[in-house]
């Protein structure tokens, strides 16, 4: 059988990736950076794999070609292509090919900040996550293991770096269950944060005015904007107001606090100087100051 090559870039120096089984071992447990790979590999033939105490590192699995039954928390999915599981450590799994040749990716890493990392960014219990064939996602592993495959990182700290940037594209990219991923809901909501930028001066927009925006209900926009940007429309809105009332008051140092208000949205002055010292933690003139 014509054996299948991976062609990735580092530098401009095409690197080849044949499909047979490989792995690198990157790291020990006390390793003291806040986020490590312990190791990562390519396997061509994937084997059943049976771990009823779990790994005890971070998992990542993903399927490069074919797919394969994945068994963890009580459930059983099918890992086909444009998906991948993560699992927290010492949890209970197995998995088997299901069809086929069963092509696999994975990543297992450490640090003693990938609790917190990986509990900010929503991916701290184990789940399927799923992406578009065309998403950065697809291709990110790959390139990390031809990087490692070519470089002598002997610090850690460029795998360090890949792994977090791997943990912000899956946060970014991936889809579990029913909910679309970030970058999709972001697209979707660029046309309302371009309506932002040009009318934050006027303080009659509101949630519904928004909303009409994306053609969706006031409770769908927030939705979006809270599984986007962690916060309601609104808040959003206000935020945007109090960054460019920063620029206003950097630009213009005869602008009085009142005038600036005005140019930012709010009606009262008063309204403003809370809002911009609930969320600055000093008063618009303790801002002016600093600069």
């Amino acid at each position: 059988m014509e054996l299948e090559l991976w062609i990735l870039f580092k530098g401009g120096i095409p690197i080849l990736i044949s499909p047979d089984h490989r792995r690198y071992l990157m790291t020990s447990r006390d390793q003291p950076l806040p986020i490590y790979i312990e190791s990562i590999g390519y396997n061509g033939n994937q084997e059943s794999v049976s771990r009823p105490a779990g790994y005890p590192c971070y998992h990542w699995l993903q399927t490069v070609k074919g797919a394969g039954e994945f068994r963890f928390a009580g459930s059983t999915v099918l890992l086909g292509e444009t998906s991948g599981i993560l699992l927290p450590p010492n949890e209970p799994h197995e998995y088997v090919r299901s069809q086929g040749e069963w092509q696999t990716l994975y990543i297992t890493f450490g640090g003693s900040q990938c609790p917190a990392i990986t509990e900010s960014l929503g991916l701290g219990e184990a789940a399927l996550h799923q992406w578009d064939s065309e998403s950065p996602l697809e291709y990110y592993g790959r390139e990390v293991l031809g990087s490692i495959s070519s470089d002598q990182d002997l610090s850690g700290l460029e795998a360090s770096a890949d792994m977090y940037r791997f943990l912000i594209l899956l946060k970014k990219h991936g889809m579990t269950g029913s909910r679309s991923s970030i970058s999709h809901a972001v697209e979707r909501l660029a046309p309302l944060i371009s309506f932002m930028n040009e009318h934050y001066a006027d303080p009659e927009i509101g949630l519904e005015q928004m909303a009409a925006i994306p053609g969706i209900t006031p409770r769908h926009l927030n939705t979006l904007f809270k599984q986007s940007f962690g916060m309601t429309a609104y808040s959003y809105f206000i935020l945007l107001r109090i960054r460019k009332s920063k620029e206003w008051m950097t630009g213009n140092s005869k602008l009085t606090v009142k005038e600036t208000a005005a140019k930012v949205g709010f009606r009262d002055a008063s309204h403003f100087v809370a809002t911009f010292r609930r969320i600055e933690g000093v008063t618009p003139e303790q801002y002016r100051t600093l600069y």
